[in-house]
């Protein structure tokens, strides 16, 4: 498990996981890119307890990931299964264990500030906190999609599953979008990423 750490989070943050990681019938896995979630926990039919994380993630965000589903084992195991997913007692269990973490050693500088507020009451994810995921994502790799906020007003853009939407107005932290098959409006978070289509008109106003 070490080994397979030292891949995904920062070098200081390893001793402190492991120990965290000391349960039993305990089973970490490491999965391809899911395009709903970050990670998961949940208890399988044989009792033990399983912990995913995407293996597409920068260091930091799968540091918060894992300690994040590690909080709903502790959770589990400490108030049992009737609590809420991300209620108060997961909240709890997720500022106590992320403390320690909190410090330049395990985080830059530049996240420890973000981090401390968002922790203050953590949500059910942290793309939820606009301000910690576009820091967050200053650490993942180059890539080709666009911040739902960098679309210009009445452009169109593509989803991972091939939904196509135009961009509206700002409804204030988010974004109205309506999708161009059934005219529905919906609200996306201003960092959601996002393909922009270029359609011809797009192209030959740029000509």
């Amino acid at each position: 498990m070490q080994n397979t750490l030292q891949q995904y989070i920062p070098e200081a943050a390893i001793n402190s996981v492991l120990q965290l990681l000391k349960h039993d019938n305990l089973i970490v896995k490491v999965k391809q890119e899911r395009k709903t979630r970050h990670g998961d926990y949940r208890r399988l039919p044989n009792g033990k307890h399983q912990i995913t994380v995407n293996s597409n993630l920068n260091k930091y965000r799968f540091l918060i990931t894992l300690l994040h589903e590690i909080a709903h084992l502790e959770a589990y195991q400490k108030y049992g299964k009737l609590i809420k997913p991300h209620g108060k007692e997961w909240k709890q269990t997720f500022q106590h264990i992320i403390l320690p973490f909190l410090n330049p050693e395990v985080f830059p500088m530049q996240l420890l500030p973000l981090l401390a507020i968002h922790f203050k009451n953590p949500k059910a994810s942290s793309d939820t906190d606009v301000k910690l995921a576009l820091a967050l994502k200053q650490f993942d790799e180059p890539n080709d999609k666009t911040y739902i906020f960098e679309v210009p007003f009445g452009a169109t853009f593509k989803l991972y599953n091939g939904r196509v939407f135009k961009r509206g107005n700002q409804r204030r932290k988010r974004f109205e979008c309506v999708e161009v098959n059934t005219g529905r409006v919906y609200l996306f978070n201003p960092n959601a990423e996002v393909e922009i289509e270029v359609n011809e008109k797009q192209l030959q106003s740029n000509i």
